[in-house]
């Protein structure tokens, strides 16, 4: 895992591929509880029997959302930056769902550092590339740049 502990720090780090996460399970427990939380179920995500059978995808897949809240849980595994007063998502400059996750794939993030800069109040702005990938597809499920604000 990456530790930044300083403005400085991170500006070094431009352009540096941060690292990679380790693989996570997508099983269908975890897509049914986002299903609740959201209130998406939509048979594609939740209907195990149908999604099966109807499906182009042959298996339920995760929800697009669900692939994408998942950036954040793997990023801290990735990197994390000390010594900071304020930390927040500031939004999402892109985002592209590529492929499907399907229930019992597992998947990774791997994040670059794109920019780090002067913001207002004081604050930094870190806009990353995060690319979902997924095991032994060649298509990662997303594609998304995050961008974030933090204070030291």
């Amino acid at each position: 895992m990456r530790v930044f502990t300083s403005p400085d720090q991170l500006k070094a780090a431009i352009g540096e591929d941060l690292g990679t996460s380790d693989w996570l399970h997508i099983t269908q427990e975890r897509i049914d509880t986002f299903a609740d939380a959201t209130g998406d179920h939509q048979w594609i995500h939740v209907d195990v029997e149908r999604a099966t059978r109807e499906s182009p995808f042959g298996a339920p897949i995760a929800h697009g959302f669900l692939s994408l809240s998942l950036v954040s849980l793997l990023n801290w595994q990735i990197y994390t930056i000390e010594n900071t007063t304020l930390a927040i998502n500031y939004g999402l400059n892109r985002v592209r769902f590529v492929n499907p996750v399907k229930v019992e794939a597992h998947v990774r993030l791997r994040t670059t550092l794109n920019s780090v800069g002067d913001a207002p109040g004081g604050a930094l702005q870190i806009v990353t590339t995060n690319t979902l990938e997924i095991a032994g597809e060649e298509k990662p499920a997303l594609v998304a740049e995050t961008v974030g604000r933090i204070i030291f």
